[in-house]
């Protein structure tokens, strides 16, 4: 199996977010997600039946999360996001690329 990096292949740019699969099990989701200035429309939070554990390798994002607000995340910052909770990205960097590792469980 060869081995992979979560910085290959990062686009200055993309329509959409970006998301790789890394791990797919039954109860544990690992992907890798590639933003470059994207956000969740505010009418549409995500809401997941699942937890959700997320670290900002590279770039800057902020996320809003009901009940707590806004938080602003640079690379080695990690959030836990609890299944239930909505939650969407405010904003991203737009000029480099913002690579996540997004763990979802449960």
């Amino acid at each position: 199996m060869p081995v992979a990096n979560l910085f290959d292949d990062l686009p200055d740019r993309a329509e959409a977010e970006l998301f790789t699969a890394i791990l797919d099990r039954p109860g544990l989701r690992i992907e890798r997600i590639v933003s470059t200035g994207q956000t969740t429309p505010e009418n549409e939070p995500y809401d997941q039946d699942h937890d959700e554990w997320v670290l900002v390798l590279k770039g800057a994002a902020r996320l809003w999360l009901d009940g707590r607000g806004e938080t602003d995340l640079k690379p080695g910052d990690h959030l836990f996001i609890p299944a239930r909770c909505r939650h969407r990205v405010v904003w991203t960097a737009m000029g480099e690329p913002t690579v996540w590792l997004a763990v979802h469980f449960g």
